[in-house]
């Protein structure tokens, strides 16, 4: 452990005050990672803070604040879908990003028993936690009101399965980009389409199935399959084979992610079939795979990086200002690239 030298006290808030040119509660109001201080004075407080080296005192703020400086960052799904799936480390690389620039700690959990959720909520009830942003809820779950209940602000990546007063959620545009992808394979040409939807317990695969739908309503088609999938490569190619033994002259493909894209694809090619030849294929995401599978997966891009950034900005407000936050749906485009 170094020592300070000699004669040399310990810089404090007032003097980080003093160095920036702005009240002390200005300073720790930074200081405490609040979000509601103009840009020119948090840099100056941040800069006078490294000047002086000074060092918040986490146990003396946390009395004095009553918070934490934790936010948790919670996927309510098994580790082999949080592994296997890249959606989950782009969300969180985004949310980390946020949290680590306002010196909040992130906590990470995945809950996949109801052990875990039980321990994951005495933990949040215990007061370990400023805020909580949950990720891949199914059905109805009580966990959101559960925390909230407890006072603990909550934020949803996805629209609630039921619409829930009070509840903050970054979505996107699921409905819009469905829409988007059964556009494209008409302007290319295909005109017997089916789908792979995610499970149906989830609001992003029910807007999906609802844009793929809408669509063809609108461009005077029918649906040649529906099948469910679980957004994996496995589930994707198990329903494309379904498919395609049911309707053998299916010519375009919309699956509601890009994993089960690249499962569709392995299936088209197993029964002689080529893509996008005989089979037009579109995916959703925008993930690493889309770009890496041969051929590259045509997709619609939601910006996932963004909605991490989104959620963890937006909980952050939530805490400091402790009002509700209105729905926040972010836009989708279209990426053009083999596939399709």
């Amino acid at each position: 452990m170094t020592a300070r030298p000699a004669g040399r006290a310990a810089p404090t808030l007032e003097s980080v005050a003093a160095r920036a040119g702005v009240s002390r509660a200005t300073a720790g109001r930074v200081l405490a990672g609040s979000t509601t201080v103009g840009e020119q004075a948090r840099e100056a407080v941040l800069r006078a803070a490294a000047e002086l080296s000074y060092v918040t005192n986490r146990a003396a703020r946390s009395l004095m604040t009553r918070r934490s400086d934790s936010i948790a960052f919670v996927v309510a799904e098994s580790e082999e879908r949080f592994f296997g799936d890249p959606h989950f480390a782009l969300v969180l690389r985004g949310a980390h990003a946020v949290l680590a620039a306002h010196d909040v700690q992130l906590v990470f959990s995945i809950l996949s028993t109801s052990a875990d959720r039980d321990r994951f909520e005495r933990f949040a009830r215990g007061g370990h936690l400023d805020g909580v942003i949950l990720v891949s809820l199914h059905g109805d779950d009580p966990l959101p009101r559960r925390l909230q209940e407890a006072g603990v602000p909550v934020i949803l990546s996805g629209r609630p399965f039921t619409e829930t007063a009070g509840l903050s959620y970054v979505d996107a545009d699921n409905v819009g980009g469905a829409r988007a992808a059964v556009r494209l394979l008409v302007e290319r040409g295909r005109t017997r389409l089916a789908t792979i939807t995610g499970p149906l317990d989830m609001t992003a695969a029910i807007d999906r199935r609802v844009g793929f739908q809408d669509e063809l309503a609108a461009q005077g088609l029918r649906s040649h399959g529906v099948r469910d999938g679980d957004w994996s490569i496995a589930g994707g190619r198990h329903a494309m084979l379904e498919m395609l033994a049911a309707e053998p002259l299916i010519d375009g493909v919309f699956a509601a992610n890009d994993l089960m894209a690249f499962g569709a694809m392995q299936a088209v090619t197993e029964t002689g079939r080529s893509v996008p030849g005989d089979v037009a294929v579109v995916g959703f995401d925008d993930s690493p795979t889309a770009s890496s599978s041969h051929p590259a997966i045509t997709t619609v891009r939601q910006p996932i990086i963004g909605m991490g950034e989104a959620l963890a900005t937006r909980l952050l407000a939530l805490i400091e200002r402790g009002e509700p936050l209105e729905p926040m749906v972010m836009g989708t485009e279209l990426v053009l690239r083999d596939s399709a």
